[in-house]
């Protein structure tokens, strides 16, 4: 298929429209280069996101995007993953010149290539990410939580701080949220730069996923992975305050929406993708009914006399609540191919990531061709949002 024409640069407009624009993340290991192919459009249409929110390697994400100059940020992403789709340790064999050629073989030989990508983290770990923890005589008698894992990410945090400038995250010209669980209590966290200073250590506890990576260590107490609680931050963003117009860019990696499975290859992958894609529509869905609920408060507390305003609690508890708020979000969801196996979140091969990079390039360009969606909704409707894949076919 073709690739659509770059669309007209609508950032000017949007930005005078909309006082908020988010980048919100979801989790997702090897597929987050398809967050890539989304930024890179978002860069080319002159969009620049002032709020970016992430959970696991969307996190990641999220801290070299704000962490570099606008103009910096796509190469820099770029530069990002092709460092850690390198070969981490052995050297080149055979079967990875199959990597060149993945898109031309036929099924059985992809699979086998793909497999071959995915074997090497398990058994390699990933080039400045992470590496297999070395047994020792004394494992057995260790506790320690920064030891209770497969894999050290010890190498994550050098990358971080090659990749990232993290005074420029700090500076909070790009608001910054991420998302973790504390280990302990179990509940979940946000961690932001308009609120405390952000450093490696709270990237890396974002993506801590259990048990394969060890939490992380932040003010005395010990992180997860935020998608293990939920996947997205997308809610977050929609229940801030104060709470200015918004146009949000909801980039997924996992589709809630999918076929049922016919072998356990499939019950793997399906379960997969109904596990961390946390139900990003029904959390739209139900912000869209309080969203127009607030929106109707506001009408009838217009009819209330400006006196009965002043000195009734009640009212001006219920002025609180009330907000003429229009949010517009732009759902992009990754569609994997037939081919792709359970282990697509861990295959960080080269040429999966450009595949996957140009997906998200392609669908928001297909997105953004769309300029009617990029229109402030109106008092009638004040919550709207819209996916290209609900109104085309997708390729496998």
């Amino acid at each position: 298929m073709a690739a659509l024409p770059r669309p007209v640069r609508p950032g000017k407009r949007v930005h005078a429209d909309y006082p908020t624009i988010a980048l919100v993340l979801q989790g997702g290991g090897a597929l987050g280069s398809y967050q890539g192919g989304v930024y890179e459009g978002l860069a080319e249409a002159g969009i620049h996101p002032n709020w970016i929110a992430g959970i696991s390697i969307g996190a990641i994400n999220a801290a070299i995007i704000a962490g570099n100059r606008p103009a910096d940020r796509v190469d820099r992403l770029r530069a990002f993953w092709q460092h850690i789709c390198q070969p981490p340790v052995l050297p080149t064999a055979p079967i990875d010149l199959l990597r060149d050629t993945l898109a031309y073989l036929p099924p059985p030989a992809a699979t086998v290539a793909s497999a071959w990508e995915a074997w090497r983290a398990v058994l390699e770990g990933q080039n400045g990410f992470f590496v297999p923890r070395v047994p020792s005589l004394l494992s057995s008698f260790e506790h320690s939580p920064d030891t209770a894992s497969f894999y050290d990410t010890a190498p994550l945090r050098r990358t971080l701080e090659e990749y990232v400038d993290f005074d420029r995250i700090n500076a909070a010209e790009t608001r910054v949220s991420i998302g973790a669980v504390n280990v302990r209590t179990g509940n979940f966290a946000y961690f932001d730069n308009t609120q405390q200073p952000l450093g490696p250590e709270h990237f890396m506890a974002s993506g801590a996923l259990p048990p394969g990576f060890a939490p992380i260590p932040i003010d005395g107490e010990y992180y997860w992975d935020g998608g293990i609680v939920s996947n997205t931050p997308l809610y977050h963003i929609l229940q801030s305050h104060p709470s200015p117009h918004s146009l949000i860019f909801q980039v997924d990696l996992w589709s809630a929406i999918g076929l049922v499975p016919g072998n356990l290859s499939e019950v793997a992958i399906r379960q997969k993708d109904i596990q961390y894609s946390s139900r990003t529509r029904m959390v739209t869905d139900y912000m869209r009914q309080m969203q127009e609920y607030r929106t109707l408060l506001r009408e009838l507390l217009q009819r209330v006399p400006a006196a009965r305003r002043a000195a009734d609690p009640l009212v001006r508890k219920a002025e609180e609540l009330a907000s003429d708020r229009r949010i517009n979000v732009l759902h992009l969801i990754y569609r994997g191919k037939k081919c792709e196996e359970p282990y697509k979140d861990y295959q960080f091969g080269r040429l999966g990531m450009e595949e996957r990079w140009a997906g998200g390039l392609s669908d928001l360009r297909r997105t953004l061709s769309h300029a009617e969606w990029l229109d402030l909704p109106g008092p009638d409707q004040p919550f709207v949002t819209h996916d290209v894949h609900r109104i085309m076919p997708t390729v496998e």
